[in-house]
């Protein structure tokens, strides 16, 4: 075990009074913090078509994501850091590289057949040339990821993946050729445009290929961008005003159309950043691998909107989809008052210093009057305008369900957050927390938080 200076590791213990019997493998609580290593950048991970522009536009810090280096920093700490490139964010429009959405295209007679047999949610109600957020779950009815769902066409779908192997699950899927589809991954890489000034960039950029003003949320539209091949799509992952440039053959025209956004966007104050965590936070987006798993049920991650429940609820899907029966068991042990899992997440506010970068560890959570831990927090950050930290986390399931009928924490109970020294008011003891509504800030658009009815 390599030592560090600052911090004896060995004195570290897994924390096993937070209730994680019904996971298989349960979350690390352990309080390792910003734990001093360098990252191998080496040829096991790709680099996105858009590597070498993140590094001229400044990034000096990246992760993994789908098995992709992902860009997670352009303003150093000494300059501001994150909170500058929020400010960016709020106020003006912004350019991310999210290369790492790998695109799995979904083409042939059986297409939808086969997306509908994989997404909770019917997919025979998702038009040509319009988009949707979708879960996938597995037979349990954990959730293996919520992507972007794009129908290009009446027999092609492209599902722009949030982090996991979901690519080689859907192909698992089809392997032995029931449905009459092709599976695999494309050279389409997406960047993100988010901010206010986002629509006026996109005029700048694509002239009258679009009409931008009565494009809906979730629409599509084939552009060209510096003479490339482009899908675009108005959605994002920050609760702003955004469109998202999917470029076909991104390993050959990278540069083309990456230089003509920021050509485009000069006029309108653009600035590369990392993908908005405080902005996505602000509005309850989920990250997957962060606020949720696949040991986690939509229920419990305040999805449960996604499941369809043959024909309960303002919306149903009569065909059969993965993990339909374990998801319809958890919905009427939910409404029969039974608590068919542990912890649920929940919205917090909270004390301390600013949370004015990412959190190293799942902080812990405990009762109101203290005690051995019965949670932990899984997406922190300060929110400017609140003037307070706001995070999402979680808490024992204590039965409380929204006017839907879903599961959600009881707004007001109060509970102990146990920050690290830097954050905390006072080191060594925990700082008061409350639970609120989720979103924290409205979005621009209802974003991925709609009812859904297909």
């Amino acid at each position: 075990m390599v030592m560090s200076k600052e911090f004896d590791y060995t004195k570290l213990k897994h924390v096993t009074s937070v209730d994680q019997s019904d996971r298989k493998v349960p979350y690390n609580l352990r309080q390792s913090g910003p734990t001093k290593v360098e990252m191998l950048i080496s040829t096991r991970v790709r680099k996105s078509p858009y590597w070498h522009l993140s590094m001229q536009a400044g990034c000096w810090r990246a992760t993994v994501y789908n098995r992709i280096y992902h860009p997670r920093g352009y303003v150093k700490p000494e300059d501001g850091g994150a909170m500058v490139e929020y400010d960016a964010i709020v106020n003006h429009v912004t350019m991310w590289n999210v290369a790492v959405e790998r695109q799995i295209q979904v083409k042939g007679p059986d297409a939808e057949k086969f997306v509908d047999y994989v997404i909770t949610r019917d997919a025979t109600k998702i038009s040509p040339m319009r988009a949707r957020y979708v879960i996938l779950c597995n037979a349990y009815g954990g959730v293996l990821n919520d992507p972007i769902l794009l129908r290009i066409s009446k027999d092609e779908f492209w599902f722009s993946l949030s982090d996991s192997d979901i690519g080689m699950y859907l192909q698992g899927v089809n392997a032995d050729g029931r449905f009459n589809c092709t599976v695999e991954e494309i050279d389409a890489c997406p960047v993100q445009i988010q901010g206010p000034k986002s629509k006026a960039l996109m005029k700048d950029l694509l002239g009258d290929q679009v009409d931008l003003e009565n494009m809906p949320f979730y629409g599509l539209a084939e552009v060209k961008v510096a003479g490339r091949s482009c899908v675009i799509s108005q959605s994002g992952f920050s609760g702003e005003a955004g469109y998202e440039i999917y470029l076909r053959d991104a390993t050959l025209y990278a540069d083309d159309m990456w230089n003509a956004v920021l050509e485009a966007g000069k006029k309108h104050n653009l600035m590369v950043i990392a993908p908005a965590h405080h902005r996505r936070i602000q509005a309850g987006i989920l990250s997957w691998g962060q606020d949720m798993d696949q040991q986690h049920n939509p229920y419990q991650c305040n999805l449960g909107y996604q499941v369809s429940l043959s024909g309960k609820g303002e919306w149903n899907k009569t065909s059969d989809y993965v993990g339909k029966a374990a998801l319809e068991k958890m919905g009427a042990d939910i409404k029969a008052g039974k608590k068919p899992y542990k912890l649920q997440l929940v919205g917090f506010e909270l004390g301390g210093k600013p949370i004015e970068d990412y959190a190293p560890d799942f902080w812990l959570i405990s009762n109101e009057n203290g005690g051995d831990p019965v949670g932990f927090i899984t997406s922190p950050w300060y929110h400017p305008e609140k003037k307070t930290n706001i995070a999402m986390g979680y808490v024992p399931f204590d039965g409380t369900l929204n006017s839907n009928g879903f599961p959600k924490g009881k707004v007001g109970t109060k509970y102990k957050v146990h920050l690290p020294e830097k954050y905390s008011d006072t080191p060594g003891k925990p700082v008061d927390a409350v639970i609120v509504d989720i979103p924290f800030k409205e979005s621009f658009n209802a974003n991925t938080r709609e009812v859904v009815k297909g």
